[in-house]
């Protein structure tokens, strides 16, 4: 059997751009209406022309910059409206305009106020004259998940013939289950009698979690168009994703369908909405979020690390994403931790890795994540090996009415020393008691503290210059205590003292 081709009808544009703080200029669009005809989409819904002069130009202008993708606009079913999209889409190389009305009894009796006769009147009057305009003209039967099958069928009916193309069946409010939403289409395709002179569309809102469910199940049951958005924006919790129906369609070829979408660019394209529309995509999003292919998890890491296939059924390349991510945390193991430091130079003989790696656990105790920073001074540490000179406690007091008092505890050849001393601020403090302990003058000549990124949790780096009987030495450390971090730099920079 012959795989079928679903169409992919993006409304990031117009549905998607409804979302409050989201709205973009009209370069803007054209760089987002340009980047969905490179990614593949068959139709670009580009506006509401009648709603604002501004997504008049729009689509005026995403008319002008598309080639291959049907430009469409939105209109209700009145008059005024078809005309506005008609001259909005009058650039357009394929044009396309969505027309329709609400067929739910909330929305017939509580919204438009009126009888069922009558919106079917005004249905197939508002296809008649769009279709003066355009050739292509698509009908939308607003809250038909809600909608009572046996009339929206009538309904659906007398729009094909008065001339629509495709029949859009949107779930408007995110209500439907997806068994109930598939038996809905099903049920249009074997009752509505000229059903094959017309494309059924899905069109569903994610309310319940549920719009990339139903809208599968839609295309599972016949539909042959789906109205979906770039990660999945648009009115109150979105409308279907188009990244996940795309990848859905492509993992399961056991469904006999596909699109034409270049799933290369689905990570850009993504990522181009997101800040072009100044919302972030979550963590956890499916295809496109940050953790997506993420592993964290030992076990996780231990299994993609033999055999991508045992925890990532999408290879991260097909999305455009360079390489899966191995995060490490305190919950990674060994092999997670090896693989990571093969990748930044580092070959470690099996006690050395069981140094680093117990190094590596108290530190990922401390620190949410760590990084290839992180890496290259735990892996210094080991290189370094065991020192004359090491801090073995440290103890400050210091506050805003306190005198700073540090306690230090260095292990010097050996053997422990102790020494109490006050300061300026703990980390003088603790210099001042480790210069009671040493047998050496030293002078501070320059103390350097870097933070390696930004966050509150972060590794300090401490580099010091001390200068001894007219010769510098250097000393650097690092540790989330900068105080520690500082303290260790500082005998560092002592121990190289012959």
């Amino acid at each position: 059997m012959m795989e079928e081709k679903v169409y992919i009808f993006d409304t990031t544009l117009r549905d998607g751009e409804q979302v409050p703080g989201c709205q973009l200029n009209t370069v803007e669009k054209i760089q987002v209406a340009r980047a969905l005809e490179a990614l593949g989409v068959d139709v670009i819904e580009s506006g509401f022309p009648i709603s604002s002069p501004g997504d008049f130009r729009s689509v005026v202008e995403i008319s002008k910059a598309i080639s291959f993708p049907v430009i469409c606009a939105l209109t209700r079913a009145v008059k005024k409206d078809i005309e506005v999209a008609a001259e909005a889409l009058q650039y357009a190389k394929r044009k396309r305009i969505h027309t329709g009305i609400g067929t739910s009894p909330f929305h017939i009796k509580y919204k438009i106020r009126t009888t069922p006769e009558e919106i079917l009147k005004r249905a197939v009057d508002a296809v008649k004259y769009a279709k003066k305009f355009v050739e292509d003209v698509e009908f939308y039967a607003e809250d038909a998940g809600r909608s009572e099958n046996e009339y929206l069928a009538q309904v659906i009916e007398a729009v094909i013939k008065a001339g629509a193309t495709v029949v859009n069946i949107p779930d408007t409010t995110g209500y439907c289950l997806p068994e109930e939403y598939g038996a809905k289409i099903r049920y249009l395709m074997e009752n509505v009698r000229n059903i094959d002179k017309a494309i059924i569309s899905t069109h569903c809102h994610n309310d319940l979690g549920m719009a990339t469910a139903n809208t599968i199940m839609g295309a599972l049951n016949g539909a042959r168009q789906v109205e979906v958005t770039m990660n999945g924006i648009g009115e109150r919790a979105g409308n279907t994703s188009l990244e996940e129906v795309a990848m859905i369609i492509k993992s399961h070829h056991a469904m006999k369908l596909k699109t034409d979408i270049n799933s290369k660019l689905i990570f850009s394209t993504s990522r181009l909405v997101s800040n072009l529309m100044s919302m972030p995509v979550q963590a956890n999003k499916a295809i496109v979020g940050r953790n997506a292919f993420a592993h964290s998890s030992g076990i996780h890491q231990d299994g993609v690390l033999k055999y991508r296939e045992n925890y990532e059924i999408i290879d991260p390349h097909e999305v455009g994403i360079k390489e899966s991510s191995i995060i490490l945390t305190a919950r990674s193991g060994r092999a997670a931790l090896n693989h990571r430091l093969e990748a930044l130079g580092f070959t470690f003989g099996k006690e050395e890795l069981d140094d680093i790696y117990h190094r590596f656990l108290n530190l990922a105790d401390k620190k949410k994540e760590i990084n290839d920073e992180d890496l290259r001074i735990l892996s210094g540490e080991v290189f370094a090996g065991e020192k004359s000179l090491k801090l073995e406690t440290l103890q400050v007091t210091c506050g805003k009415s306190t005198v700073p008092v540090a306690t230090v505890g260095i292990k010097i050849n050996g053997e422990v020393h102790m020494a109490t001393a006050s300061g300026n601020g703990p980390i003088d403090a603790a210099f001042t008691a480790v210069k009671s302990l040493i047998s050496k003058t030293v002078h501070l000549e320059e103390f350097l503290i870097q933070a390696i990124t930004k966050g509150s949790d972060d590794i300090g780096k401490v580099h010091i210059q001390i200068e001894h009987e007219g010769n510098i030495y250097y000393g650097f450390s690092a540790n989330i205590d900068i105080v520690t971090a500082s303290v260790e730099a500082f005998i560092d920079a002592i121990s190289k003292i012959k």
